[in-house]
């Protein structure tokens, strides 16, 4: 036996757990946010790759002392501030509405 009580139904977050709109707001967050992680990790394991196995690529100057490694590290970077972005608009028009509307009516409930 376990010393745990039971969820209550009436639970503001059981009831949102078993919501459709909260499966559904599950769903839109997963479908954005793994084919964005999956890209990105790809990318920067063929960066790592890159690195380890074409190392006479990663060190060919492109202008003056500027390499592909590099360039291509750097742009690391700036894919990282991309997904970002592309995030937090994707969120504050996507997401969030969809998120707050579920959070004031389960709370209503209270």
């Amino acid at each position: 036996m376990s010393n745990v009580a039971p969820d209550a139904p009436d639970d503001p977050n059981v009831v949102m757990q078993n919501s459709d709109e909260f499966a559904e707001l599950r769903t839109r967050f997963r479908k954005f946010v793994f084919p964005m992680t999956a890209g990105f990790l790809a990318w920067y394991f063929l960066y790592v790759f890159l690195a380890v196995f074409a190392k006479g690529f990663m060190g060919t100057r492109v202008v003056g002392n500027v390499t592909w490694g590099l360039i291509l590290g750097l742009l690391q970077f700036v894919t990282t501030f991309a997904i970002t972005m592309i995030y937090v608009r994707w969120a504050g028009r996507e997401f969030d509405p969809r998120a707050e509307k579920l959070a004031r009516r389960i709370g209503g409930r209270q």
